[in-house]
């Protein structure tokens, strides 16, 4: 399929049982290749904060990191739908906020579609968003901007009082228009149930198989970044080694002049040469 990935395309995946692929990319290279892989999505998420612009979380990014890397994402992007990260406080002040600041990530973003992260207490504004004409795309489960308020990276929903709540929230997204639903980092068993319960699809980050797609932080999975892997993290390349031993081969061959080679300079007629002299 060379069109357009829409979300009527994840929809139609869901009921077909095929798996939904999506993964990160947050400039334009790599959105590039990550596009030419046949991924199904591309999300630009404020993750950016941690494995590009080096925060210890995605509190610090703002609207105008997100606006300026979804641009570069989707000049790079034929085939996936980009989903673009509303960032922290960016949907908490008002509805009409909210909707201004989707708007931005569509309108100047070049966004496909949105991404928030909370449950039923979002669920107004999701409505909100989408009653706009902005595909929206829930995230429940260990939700990075509240990491402070959960108490850390921790596994959500284990008991099942917060199961239910996770469940509950759900659905209600559901019922507020989302066209997808991320879930992250809570037990396989309440991410099968969820998947069953509702009609949109969920793509799972530590939530199991039985998720209708997965996602990925493209810097984990190519090995480069190592500040922290999660244990829902497969790692299919260690490109951290390969770039690391690059650098030092050429920083090696700089120092002793045995970069640039003969191969790689450009040379001078001789004639014009003695006219320097």
């Amino acid at each position: 399929m060379n069109k357009r990935v829409t979300t009527a395309d994840f929809r139609r995946m869901k009921q077909e049982g095929k798996s939904i692929a999506m993964l990160t990319a947050y400039d334009y290279s790599m959105a590039t290749l990550v596009d030419a892989s046949g991924i199904d999505a591309i999300l630009v998420g404020d993750s950016l904060g941690n494995v590009v612009l080096g925060y210890d979380s995605t509190v610090p990014v703002n609207m105008d990191d997100m606006i300026h890397h979804l641009r570069a994402v989707t000049r790079g992007v034929k085939r996936a739908m980009v989903v673009g990260d509303m960032p922290f406080l960016s949907y908490h002040i008002s509805r009409e906020e909210s909707v201004r600041n989707a708007g931005r990530l569509m309108q100047e973003g070049l966004a496909h579609a949105v991404k928030l992260e909370g449950g039923c207490e979002v669920a107004d504004t999701v409505k909100a968003i989408t009653d706009a004409g902005i595909p929206v795309m829930g995230h429940l489960g260990l939700t990075p901007q509240s990491v402070h308020q959960l108490g850390g990276f921790k596994v959500q929903g284990k008991d099942s009082e917060a199961a239910k709540r996770l469940l509950e929230d759900a659905k209600r997204l559901e019922q507020a228009g989302v066209f997808a639903i991320v879930l992250e980092c809570i037990p396989q068993q309440l991410a099968k149930v969820i998947t069953e319960s509702i009609s949109v699809p969920t793509i799972g980050i530590g939530a199991g198989v039985d998720c209708d797609g997965q996602v990925l932080v493209i810097n984990d999975l190519l090995g480069m970044f190592s500040n922290f892997t999660p244990k829902f993290v497969k790692q299919y390349a260690k490109l951290k080694e390969q770039i690391v031993e690059a650098c030092t081969s050429y920083v090696e061959e700089v120092k002793t002049k045995a970069f640039p080679g003969p191969e790689h300079v450009f040379n001078m007629n001789e004639d014009q040469l003695k006219k320097l002299y």
